[in-house]
């Protein structure tokens, strides 16, 4: 273990031993309360709603509803395909980030974090701007029968744009502080850049890029905002799950189908912090057999 992590490790125990009794309680008493009150309560409820009518009911307003069926459907192949973008994306933005210096470096830093600042909703009306009927591109489009707006295309592209910094901001830290000196051994060694990925940069990377891939996969199921500004909210065509609940939600005795759908994106996100766990408990077990084999204290 770092000495620099062993010295905090014994300050916070120092910490955490000198505080009264009565305020440790009350610290963890306030977290507990507010976990259980925004997400675990909230969350049971959407089950129980989903399930009041029965298991039967609730396997009827999954899969007898062909609404439902396309949407579960329609919201995996968006995830997977923005997912698979970003990760190519995010490892190659990484890369040029941290491997080489160039004028605007700084400046194509900050924009990758744009779609952490810049609403949903507003970044769905920019691609409508862009490629919708009286867009920039929408003639041009339209004359060659290319439609991307109300379709499954736009999708893609406003799920890819509200995921985009997840991957990348895994890796750039990380290769920032692994440096080049690896690389540069493979290089005089005779590997060529594909082999040096492969073999050098991968192994070193694999677990930040599979936290980023995950974290990328849970924000593209649940988007709603852009994806409700693209899709035109058209019926068995373009409703993802979180589009497909907020128009059951909506509609007149249509409030079971609408928990039943959101106890799938629920699942979905459960599932998600699954992995996100075991990944956390992977990199632990890691960690401590590179420790023994390097002869540090675990």
């Amino acid at each position: 273990m770092h000495p620099s992590f062993q010295r905090h490790k014994r300050v916070a125990g120092r910490m955490v031993a000198t505080e009264p009794a009565w305020l440790r309680f009350l610290l963890i008493g306030s977290t507990i309360g507010i976990v259980a009150g925004i997400i675990v309560i909230p969350m049971i409820f959407v089950f129980y709603k989903a399930f009041a009518n029965g298991f039967s009911t609730y396997w009827e307003n999954l899969f007898g509803n062909a609404e439902a069926r396309h949407a579960i459907k329609l919201t995996l192949i968006v995830a997977l395909a923005s997912v698979a973008i970003n990760t190519v994306c995010g490892v190659a933005a990484a890369w040029v980030l941290t491997k080489f210096r160039f004028p605007g470096r700084t400046f194509l830093l900050t924009l990758i974090d744009l779609p952490f600042a810049v609403s949903p909703v507003v970044a769905g009306l920019m691609f409508v701007l862009i490629f919708g009927r009286q867009g920039w591109c929408g003639p041009w489009l339209q004359e060659h029968g290319i439609r991307i707006i109300f379709s499954w295309p736009a999708l893609i592209l406003a799920t890819t744009f509200v995921t985009l910094p997840f991957v990348a901001r895994e890796l750039i830290p990380l290769m920032q502080s692994l440096g080049n000196d690896e690389e540069l051994a493979a290089v005089s060694l005779g590997a060529n850049p594909w082999q040096m990925f492969w073999r050098v940069t991968l192994p070193n990377i694999k677990w930040a890029l599979l936290f980023g891939i995950i974290q990328c996969n849970a924000r593209a199921i649940g988007e709603f905002g852009a994806v409700y500004v693209v899709s035109g909210r058209i019926s068995g065509e373009t409703d993802t799950m979180a589009v497909l609940v907020q128009k059951l939600y909506e509609s007149p005795g249509a409030m079971s189908a609408a928990y039943a759908v959101a106890s799938v994106l629920t699942l979905m996100a459960l599932a998600t912090l699954g992995l996100k766990l075991l990944l956390e408990q992977r990199v632990t077990q890691s960690l401590e057999e590179t420790a023994q084999t390097t002869g540090e204290a675990p």
